[in-house]
């Protein structure tokens, strides 16, 4: 293909000369906002634990972290396919500072609570099921499609950075000015968010096919447009099953290194530093590498080294405390190759004007995988011990990534990727009879020719 001096997007939009420019100022502001989110959650649970002493009540906080974005996620899809996506950011980013800021003052009032802390934990959750799918579903918009995995990857690049020096920042201000600064602090991160998203131009398609229809029919037409690639929905059930084996891991890795290995809380911050440090490096070397043309191929290695290297902390003895920390970074590495290849292979088989209901289904699967995965996995590691549990749950994870590769249809996606196509076609041609390919002409042909593009 000869280069034209027209860059075109990843969804086949001419991109400005400064494209760069706009993804740097709404990757600025979006970073901001996640050192202080995550400061301002980690400061919440440690005044639930300060106040509460209470189990029960942290694991109250976590369910209401995850449920609301996994039950609203789809109706997230809904309104970022059908209103302008850069305005749904705004709205909730702005929504969730509002919320920190009220509560802020609440706590200098001298009138901090359990159930207020709850509520900002659920709008935090609810603002985050609106926000990410506008979010990601802007992003071939903005991007050529050779970027689209690194610019995809950048969110669990910033967010694993954030894990790792947000929480001792906000227990640090926690311990030296008061709750109500960190709140203050995560209210001026969603001010900054919002004013680099503000200053982007950032250009929406419209489906017009969506203003007279219900809700639920809107939400019905973006699952279809998932579901019909069965190799899409092959790899995101696995995924999401891979999800429920693995999200309890990290509930127990603190027992593992007290029970297992008779550490101290010293030990056990040092396998968690271990993890975030493989996560950031896992994602550096995504960005870098760029992931090649097998992104489908590139998730099963994935697996497979987790689950690898999750298996054998099973088989570790209690004086082989050290190796399980370089395990828990290699499998951290595996873990960081998971979500920038499953967006990008969501985002170039659906039609972009479909892309945020599809999205915002794929994140409703994997954000309600991880509660139900950690009640599961509470049970079972109770039941069969801690160091069992690891080398029963990597056997899984390695047997997921071995077996999901396996079928053609996921191969499929790995054809269609190296092919360069975007959202165009359910079905590779290598696989289409040419009855489903004159099938498959004559829908295009019934579709509009083009869908409007809005600038904002």
């Amino acid at each position: 293909m000869t280069e034209s001096t027209t860059i075109l997007s990843a969804a086949g939009q001419p991109l400005p000369k400064r494209w760069l420019v706009i993804i740097a100022t709404i990757w600025a502001g979006q970073a901001v906002s996640m050192i202080t989110s995550y400061a301002a959650g980690y400061a919440a649970v440690w005044y639930i634990t300060e106040t509460t002493g209470s189990a029960l009540m942290l694991a109250a906080a976590t369910i209401c972290a995850y449920l609301p974005q996994g039950l609203l996620s789809p109706f997230g899809g809904v309104i970022a396919d059908k209103y302008n996506r850069k305005i749904v950011m705004i709205v909730a980013d702005m929504s969730v500072g509002v919320v920190s800021l009220i509560l802020g003052i609440f706590i200098l009032l001298g009138k901090a609570s359990f159930a207020l802390i709850i509520v900002m934990i659920i709008v935090r959750s609810i603002g985050q099921a609106f926000h990410g799918p506008a979010m990601m579903a802007a992003m071939p918009l903005l991007v050529p499609e050779k970027h689209l995995l690194r610019i995809n990857t950048l969110d669990q690049l910033l967010m694993s950075l954030a894990s790792i020096g947000a929480p001792a920042f906000g227990i640090f201000l926690y311990t030296a000015i008061g709750f109500y600064s960190v709140m203050f602090l995560d209210f001026l991160g969603a001010c900054v968010a919002v004013a680099g998203l503000a200053l982007a131009k950032i250009p929406t398609i419209h489906d017009e096919t969506t203003d007279n229809q219900h809700v639920l029919a809107n939400m019905k037409d973006g699952w279809m447009a998932l579901s019909a690639n069965r190799g899409l929905m092959i790899l995101i059930v696995g995924i999401t099953i891979g999800m429920m084996a693995f999200a309890p891991l990290g509930a127990v890795f603190p027992l593992m290194t007290y029970s297992h290995f008779g550490g101290d809380g010293y030990a056990a911050s040092i396998v968690e530093a271990a993890f975030g440090i493989g996560m950031v490096v896992g994602s550096i070397i995504l960005m870098v590498w760029g992931g090649g043309k097998r992104l489908a191929g590139l998730m099963a290695v994935a697996a497979i080294i987790v689950g690898a290297a999750t298996a054998a902390c099973g088989l570790l003895s209690p004086n082989m405390y050290w190796v399980f920390v370089a395990l828990c970074a290699v499998m951290a590495v595996g873990c960081g190759w998971f979500n920038g290849p499953l967006i990008t292979l969501v985002q170039k088989n659906v039609p972009p004007e479909k892309n945020g209901r599809a999205l915002g289904f794929t994140t409703a699967a994997i954000g309600l995988a991880s509660p139900i995965g950690v009640a599961i996995g509470g049970v079972t590691a109770e039941a069969i011990g801690i160091a069992p549990f690891f080398l029963v749950d990597g056997i899984l994870c390695l047997a997921l990534g071995l077996l999901i590769y396996l079928p053609k249809s996921v191969r499929a996606l790995d054809r269609t990727t190296a092919a360069g196509g975007l959202g165009t076609s359910n079905n590779p041609p290598t696989e289409a009879s040419a009855l489903q390919a004159s099938e498959q002409a004559a829908e295009a042909a019934e579709q509009p020719a083009a869908l409007p593009v809005e600038q904002r």
